[in-house]
């Protein structure tokens, strides 16, 4: 079993920009439309476990909906899955070592686990097993953070890094226990 990111970040440490903008993730030409192993890790894991900002970010994408696996969104104040959506994600609340106990017992064992505030509560509460991280070549100035507060620090290995279109880093870290 494992919880993983997935996830870019600006060389400052940002996700999003501070009007939580991800155009800067396009401004590296891909002119063969790479996705740097991202189809690989999906056919890697189970599940997706995502916010309710992330949720309606990639509800609000001017595509179709980018996941074949189930997203369980983790909510407190959304009440209804949007319509359209019904079968393809599911609301999920509670403590975070409860929900991730039912989505094991249903077999969901590799989980995407994505959104900010959703890492930082997994990561301070040590349930994140492995970190793949693509850093672009911006400094945004400030944004949304990927990193908050741990009530203690936490230590990864870095398992591989590769440099993407010779300007980005991809880096596989996994948690020391």
């Amino acid at each position: 079993m494992a919880n993983i990111v997935y996830i870019a970040t600006s060389l400052d440490g940002y996700i999003a920009d501070k009007n939580g903008n991800l155009d800067w993730l396009h401004s590296i030409p891909n002119p063969e439309g790479n996705d740097f192993g991202f189809h690989d890790f999906m056919n890697r894991v189970d599940a997706l476990v995502m916010g309710r900002n992330t949720f309606e970010t990639v509800c609000a994408f001017d595509c179709e909906w980018p996941y074949s696996k189930p997203v369980f969104v983790i909510s407190n104040s959304l009440k209804t899955i949007p319509e359209g959506y019904q079968d393809k994600a599911f609301l999920v609340s509670g403590e975070l070592n409860n929900i991730l106990a039912d989505l094991n017992a249903k077999g969901f064992n590799e989980l995407y686990i994505d959104g900010g505030i959703t890492i930082q509560n997994f990561l301070a509460q040590d349930l994140i097993d492995e970190m793949i991280i693509t850093t672009f070549p911006i400094v945004l100035g400030g944004g949304s953070s990927l990193f908050g507060d741990l009530p203690s620090p936490l230590a990864f290995e870095l398992k591989s890094s590769e440099t993407l279109l010779n300007a980005m880093v991809k880096s596989h870290y996994l948690r020391q226990r």
